[in-house]
């Protein structure tokens, strides 16, 4: 590990960022300085400029390039205490957000019963009916499920917050069924 990368994880670990933004800010840097094939304590306002009109050519979503940048302005700011002006690093406008496409109760039947086996069904109807994210249903756990009070407990999401969700009946029986598979095939 370079010391220039060793400063960097020191300084996101001191303002406690979490690992998913460690992991993209560190990559963010890592990708500005292949593009100029030099350290990024050797770039400055010019090449962060160039490498913005580089991220806009290759049509990158304004959220990508606006990660982008807030991992350069950390690095330049926090880092390496550069004092550069907002305009040396503008963010983009962001674009309207959109309505999410939702699927009709015979469009998510069929989506369901389409999966191939008895894992991929149970976790399409767990993402389903709880609205949890990937992440989340690769942490639950069998003790996540309350069915006396018919909750799923997702520890630790987003933002690092536990919260509770429904648990619908049918979901429930379907984990029952998925729980006990497992069983028998561990033995």
């Amino acid at each position: 590990m370079t010391h220039l990368r060793k400063r960097v994880l020191e300084e996101l670990e001191r303002r406690n960022y979490s690992q998913a933004t460690v992991r993209t800010y560190i990559d963010a840097i890592r990708l500005f300085a292949v593009h100029f094939h030099r350290s990024p304590d050797q770039l400055g306002p010019l090449e962060i400029r160039e490498y913005q009109l580089h991220l806009y050519q290759r049509k990158l979503h304004p959220q990508t390039i606006r990660v982008q940048t807030a991992a350069l302005r950390f690095f330049y700011r926090k880092v390496l205490h550069q004092r550069l002006s907002a305009d040396d690093l503008p963010l983009p406008k962001l674009l309207r957000r959109q309505i999410p496409i939702v699927l009709s109760p015979d469009e998510v039947t069929r989506l369901i019963d389409a999966a191939r086996n008895l894992r991929h069904r149970t976790i399409l109807m767990t993402l389903y009916s709880t609205g949890m994210r990937r992440s989340e249903l690769c942490h639950l756990r069998p003790e996540d499920i309350d069915k006396e009070r018919m909750v799923v407990r997702i520890r630790q999401g987003k933002g690092g917050k536990d919260r509770e969700v429904p648990l619908s009946p049918k979901l429930l029986e379907q984990l029952r069924t998925y729980y006990r598979s497992l069983k028998r095939r561990n033995g």
